[in-house]
């Protein structure tokens, strides 16, 4: 299994995951026309689509979707709260819903965000598995109970908290990043990190990065610091914000495939 992240940011989101022979689009928040220049960049169109995803209903996560769902066939999924307020055709689950697929199976979560019922996911094919987590205030009991173990990490590390306090926002919007249906922090990026690391996690890829309050090198920097005392081998990085990434391998680890 390989994922790609299409961008990922404030101004949109959206990630490429490609599990065997199914095709999935976590998220529309930026232009359709955006989303097919990135498949055909990889030789593939929206008809290869099998599904979407969607984790909740803000315009950076499905700003493109109305116009995606006209010209391409693959189902939406969406959580039941979103499913009434989206104009176009999807299909609903509830939150903690696990999907089969042809060839993985999508499991949902719930997490704390300002928004109607959203969620985060855990992706499980053959060869590894991939978690899911942004645009949330800190780290459910639901997510840490999906997530830890997974091969593969998409975390949110949306600011840094100096930054943040002393940087542009005004002060309603500041307490909205901070709180609890806000979104996570370097640090609180760093601290669940860690724990997935020590349950299995090799790869771990920073996300939902802020323009305003956050950069790659602090983001990067506080994770680093706290793995470093994990003793593992990590791959880090950081999702760009308007480009698409390099691709992602989500592998079994040596330890599970011994205990499997």
């Amino acid at each position: 299994m390989e994922f790609y992240t299409l961008a990922s940011g404030s101004s949109g989101n959206c990630t490429l995951v490609c599990a065997g022979n199914s095709l999935l689009l976590i998220d529309a928040g930026i232009s359709c026309r955006r989303i097919e220049q990135s498949l055909k960049a990889l030789g593939l169109a929206l008809g290869d689509l099998s599904a979407v995803f969607i984790t909740h209903e803000h315009a950076d996560h499905v700003g493109g979707l109305a116009t995606l769902t006209k010209k391409c066939t693959a189902p939406v999924y969406v959580t039941r709260g979103v499913s009434h307020v989206l104009t176009c055709p999807v299909v609903a689950f509830t939150a903690g819903d696990a999907l089969e697929l042809s060839s993985c199976t999508v499991r949902s979560f719930s997490i704390s965000h300002d928004a109607i019922d959203p969620v985060g996911y855990r992706i499980d094919a053959p060869d590894g598995s991939l978690g899911f987590l942004t645009d949330t205030g800190f780290v459910t009991d639901a997510a840490r109970e999906a997530l830890l173990g997974v091969d593969a990490l998409l975390l949110e590390a949306n600011h840094d908290i100096a930054a943040l306090q002393n940087g542009p926002y005004p002060y309603f919007l500041k307490r909205r990043v901070l709180s609890s249906e806000g979104h996570l922090s370097n640090d609180a990026a760093a601290e669940f990190a860690l724990c997935a690391v020590r349950s299995g996690t090799r790869d771990i890829l920073l996300a939902h990065l802020s323009k305003e309050n956050n950069t790659p090198e602090l983001a990067e920097y506080a994770v680093a610091r706290a793995l470093q005392s994990a003793g593992f081998p990590v791959r880090l990085g950081v999702a760009p914000r308007d480009t698409m990434s390099e691709v992602h391998l989500c592998r079994r680890s040596p330890s599970f495939a011994a205990a499997n």
